[in-house]
């Protein structure tokens, strides 16, 4: 059964590496957090990210923090070095955690690997909403916006 809303933010202990700085649960609490999921061979993630850039722009200065989690989807995609490289291709410039062995996946009971999958974490770090896919962005959006009232 995927995190329910009320959730509490999982731990990030599972990653097998970390590229721009590494994160952890305790450090993201007392701040509204965004954590994505994505793979190197998924086309939505990448169309999704002009969005996701839109968030860090407007939501950033304002607290939000963003974390990145490449869960492979296949053993090529295991590769740090591809990953590297597509974050920078991509503009992928918050801290990603690789998730090579599914350990930071199952934290967050993804149990199907959906990706892109958006998880949005309160500054008490309980999950307000969460979504997957193209429509994902929509829901994630409406959820930043309660977080973040103008």
């Amino acid at each position: 059964m995927p995190l329910r809303r009320g959730a509490e933010l999982p731990s990030l202990a599972g990653a097998t590496e970390w590229i721009n700085g590494e994160t952890t649960r305790e450090s993201l609490l007392g701040s509204p957090c965004l954590i994505h999921f994505w793979s190197l061979s998924c086309y939505i993630c990448k169309n999704n990210l002009p969005a996701l850039a839109a968030w860090k722009t407007k939501y950033g200065p304002l607290g939000l923090k963003v974390i990145a989690v490449h869960m492979p989807r296949s053993e090529d995609e295991t590769n740090v070095e591809l990953v590297k490289k597509s974050m920078l291709e991509h503009g992928i410039t918050e801290s990603c955690a690789i998730d090579n062995m599914h350990d930071v996946k199952d934290a967050f009971l993804n149990e199907a690997g959906f990706v892109p999958h958006y998880y949005v974490f309160n500054a008490d770090g309980i999950l307000e909403s969460r979504a997957a896919g193209d429509a994902g962005v929509a829901s994630i959006d409406a959820a930043l916006v309660k977080l973040f009232p103008a």
